[in-house]
């Protein structure tokens, strides 16, 4: 019903992966299997909502706090996660970043401590040290092919006086790990505990694999937490901006929302996104089913290859996400040669697993959210490029 396998030319487009590629790798015209959106069209219900509202011609200022969006949410949540929805406490901004960080700045002061798991979404480093807090590093452990947070160590960081917010990010990036419904009440309870507020990033939720299901924090979290999400990635629209969410305790709601249309005058949303939205919450589900189905065999893809040049790999996709977080420490190489020779040699942009912090190293990113042709050509590069390192 939908095509995933014909390319789309993105070039001349303004588009970031592939007409800014230098801006990261330093070289143009390379093959780009780097952030995290998609190379494929957005869902048809989608270009239809959009054409009908072009069509009628008038983009005046606009509201994002009507039923029509309001029950596309929840039934988005009931149907696909089954969970509730409190309409009251739904928010919306322009970005999960940007609401990310008012939270940061509303729960905390500079100086104080934000927790993170690591290795971690680079805007979340960004996010905390723009606004002058300082980060604690709960590092995940992999163990075997799934990655584990240690609850003891991350107890003794919570328990820190400076530690005034966890910033989740559920499902993980890079990791692709889904939290458990028990590590997520295990967290919860150690926040209630110490007196830590909650901000869960869950812009992939919709992205999970192989039996796991995500499970929001909101189904687990208490009264002092913010949940942001968006249909950007899974729906691929993010240039059109829009995110959501929800704040549970209303004066924390109606700070947020005054910080969001008093200080930064935001009041009005783009409104081609809030009919994306309600498209894709509405009728999106059966090209979103496809396209999960089609990114997953992506993912086996990738493994089967990796698995076949370099049996010690044993490289398994993961749970969540279209992107591969791809282990290479048991081939003892290089990082830095590895990106000379994909740069150089393949003509491939892959992210640097250092570019998510320090316990990166020797992992490599690459973003599987394309058709099969292209995807050959990126795993190509990248084996020939360790296939250099080692020789």
């Amino acid at each position: 019903m939908f095509d995933f396998s014909t390319p789309v030319d993105r070039h001349g487009t303004w588009c970031t992966q592939w007409d800014y590629v230098a801006d990261r790798f330093g070289t143009a015209d390379l093959l780009p299997f780097t952030i995290s959106d998609m190379d494929f069209p957005t869902a048809p219900c989608i270009l239809d909502a959009l054409s009908q509202r072009i069509n009628h011609g008038v983009f005046g200022y606009s509201r994002w706090k009507h039923d029509d969006f309001l029950s596309a949410i929840s039934h988005w949540f009931a149907t696909r996660f089954n969970a509730q929805v409190d309409q009251d406490a739904v928010v919306y901004g322009p970005s999960v970043i940007y609401m990310v960080s008012e939270m940061i700045r509303q729960w905390s002061n500079p100086g104080d401590a934000v927790l993170i798991h690591t290795p971690a979404y680079d805007a979340f480093y960004k996010a905390i040290e723009g606004n002058q807090r300082h980060m604690l590093a709960a590092p995940l452990q992999k163990k075997a092919n799934e990655w584990v947070c240690d609850m003891t160590q991350l107890e003794a960081l919570l328990a820190r006086p400076e530690c005034k917010v966890m910033l989740l990010c559920s499902p993980h990036n890079p990791t692709g790990k889904v939290w458990s419904r028990d590590e997520l009440i295990t967290m919860a309870q150690l926040c209630v505990r110490y007196n830590v507020r909650v901000i869960s990033d869950e812009i992939h939720m919709d992205m999970v694999w192989g039996g796991k299901h995500h499970i929001p924090w909101s189904e687990v979290g208490g009264e002092r937490y913010a949940l942001f999400t968006s249909g950007s990635k899974s729906f691929n629209i993010p240039a059109l901006t829009g995110a959501w969410g929800m704040i549970a305790d209303a004066a924390d709601r109606a700070a947020y929302l005054s910080a969001l249309k008093g200080r930064d005058g935001l009041s009005s949303p783009a409104v081609l996104a809030v009919a994306a939205h309600i498209a894709a919450y509405r009728d999106g589900a059966p090209w979103l089913d496809a396209l999960r189905d089609y990114l997953e065999h992506n993912m086996q893809y990738i493994a089967q290859r990796l698995n076949l040049a370099f049996p010690q790999l044993n490289w398994q996709p993961p749970e969540a996400t279209y992107l591969a977080w791809i282990d290479l420490r048991a081939l003892r190489i290089d990082d830095a040669l590895l990106q000379k020779n994909l740069i150089e040699q393949q003509k491939v942009a892959i992210m640097r697993g250092d570019t998510y912090g320090d316990e990166g190293r020797g992992f490599v990113r690459l973003n599987a959210g394309c058709p099969r042709v292209k995807l050959e050509k990126g795993v190509d590069g990248l084996i020939n490029a360790i296939r250099a390192c080692m020789a």
